[in-house]
């Protein structure tokens, strides 16, 4: 039997993944800068009629980062580290091999049916889950496809040790799967009635059972996809460029049971004040804040491997990706938290608060993992020399300025509406009215603007180091130990 240490990796699959990643990470925050501007300037939404309007790109631009960058990435990552963790190789095993490449290209049929429908304005008009009832049935083909790559590997697995980032993997597959066909349980008109399009549908569920199911899957898309799937991620390309082990097995295990249990149990603080019942507001609200524990278990994990090894950060732009995306991760988690308190809720709840916050959370935790991983894996799979660490620096000191610059707006904006919306006269009347707020957010609405024009371009100079690598940078004759060696 060949030895695990001469194994011949086969990272076909992983580029094609690495490229969609790109791609769409493109597309997405490309589409999120118009969008910034279009609410900078409403008459912008105007110039491409009604293929250009807020209501047609938004759905766009959050299917393509979450759907499309994010998952990319995530597969990307499985495709490159699954062989290497289990000691496997798809050269061996033709079978698993091709069922990557038909994930790969029904992925991408998906996500171009997706693009299309949505931008006709076809939808279901729930949030994160808005594609049409035919593109949720290959949704869970496709999905179903990364479970076969995904068990079939480890079913053939020369390693008996299931490592740390499968497990998160794991978790992602299974409650994506059941989260996902239950929210999006449909009735498709046309042939049950015989009228209306035949694209349409509408939910199993009524009234509030359909927001408490909605949310149940929405907030659990950002729990198991831009959560669990990015920490497999980091797990294994933290320690693996700083060459360092994670600091404690004792609090993994801790953070990903209590991960599992507790957030999927979160999705109700998105419908506190609303009509659902009072016990799963609170229910929502307090499993939220108890989730601070196992998420800063997660990242204090990761910022203590690197104990003894900061000098690193001076050294690696990469390792500055890493270590900052563990930071994000740590503010996002407290802040999600603190709004789902029924008291700052009341504040924070259909403000830019919320918006900052999530960005925070995907551009500096998600956006941040991802890109680091891509830089990792790159010398390995094309067998060359990072392109230039002078890009690498100055592309993280663009987007890191431009996320701040982002959260930071909007913060300020978000509490500035939720003030401005319960303030009262003496009489009980409001004080301002609605057309007020829009005046005063609009010098935020800017900021944010040029905040994500600013990350936009980091991620075109991230493209740009990329394709140099590929294509015209110095052959490597061995893979790189841990730490990449770059060209300046």
């Amino acid at each position: 039997m060949q030895n695990s240490a001469t194994l011949e990796y086969d990272y076909s699959i992983a580029k094609l993944f690495l490229y969609s990643t790109m791609a769409f990470g493109f597309i997405g925050m490309l589409i999120g800068v118009v969008l910034a501007f279009e609410l900078a300037f409403p008459d912008l939404n105007y110039i491409a009629g009604e293929y250009g309007i807020f209501g047609r790109l938004r759905p766009l631009h959050t299917n393509g980062v979450i759907y499309g960058f994010t998952l990319s990435g995530i597969w990307a990552a499985w495709y490159y580290l699954g062989q290497r963790v289990l000691k496997i190789t798809y050269h061996q095993h033709p079978f698993l091999k091709f069922i990557g490449y038909l994930h790969f290209w029904l992925y991408i049929v998906l996500l171009i049916l997706a693009v299309i429908s949505l931008l006709a304005g076809l939808t279901q008009s729930k949030e994160y889950a808005e594609l049409i009832w035919p593109l949720d049935i290959l949704v869970v083909v496709v999905w179903v496809l990364w479970g076969v790559s995904m068990f079939g590997s480890m079913g053939v697995r020369r390693e008996k040790t299931i490592y740390i980032s499968l497990w998160y993997f794991i978790a992602t597959f299974t409650a994506i799967s059941v989260l996902y066909i239950f929210n999006n349980l449909a009735i498709p008109t046309y042939f049950v009635a015989g009228m209306g399009s035949f694209w349409h549908s509408i939910s199993m569920y009524a009234g509030s059972n359909d927001a408490m199911i909605q949310w149940w899957w929405g907030h659990n898309a950002v729990a198991f996809v831009l959560t669990s799937g990015i920490i497999g991620i980091i797990y294994y390309f933290l320690p693996k460029e700083s060459g360092q082990p994670i600091f404690s097995y004792k609090l993994t295990l801790f953070s990903f049971w209590s991960l599992m249990f507790v957030y999927i149990w979160a999705g109700g603080h998105h419908v506190i004040y609303s009509t659902v019942p009072d016990w799963v507001q609170t229910l929502g609200s307090v499993f939220s804040v108890i989730l601070i524990l196992p998420s800063w278990g997660t990242a204090i994990n990761m910022l203590l491997t690197m104990r003894g090894q900061w000098h690193q950060l001076k050294e690696s732009p990469l390792i500055k990706f890493l270590v900052l995306a563990s930071t994000f991760y740590m503010l996002a988690t407290l802040e999600g938290p603190i709004q789902a308190i029924k008291s700052v809720n009341a504040l924070a709840h259909f403000t830019d608060w919320i918006i900052g916050h999530v960005h925070d959370g995907v551009l500096g935790w998600v956006g941040f993992t991802i890109i680091a991983a891509c830089y990792h894996m790159l010398p390995r799979m094309y067998k060359r020399e990072i392109y230039s660490k002078k890009i690498m620096d100055i592309q993280f000191w663009i987007m890191t300025i431009g996320i701040v610059l982002y959260f930071s707006s909007m913060w300020i904006a978000g509490i500035t509406q939720g003030m401005m919306w319960r303030d009262v006269d003496q009489y009980g009347n409001l004080t301002y009215q609605f057309i007020d707020t829009v005046k005063e957010l609009h010098p935020y609405y800017l900021i944010r603007s040029i905040g994500g024009t600013m990350y936009l371009l980091g991620f075109i100079m991230f493209i740009y180091n990329v394709v140099m690598t590929i294509t015209a940078s110095k052959e490597l004759d061995r893979e790189p130990n841990y730490a990449s060696p770059m060209a300046s």
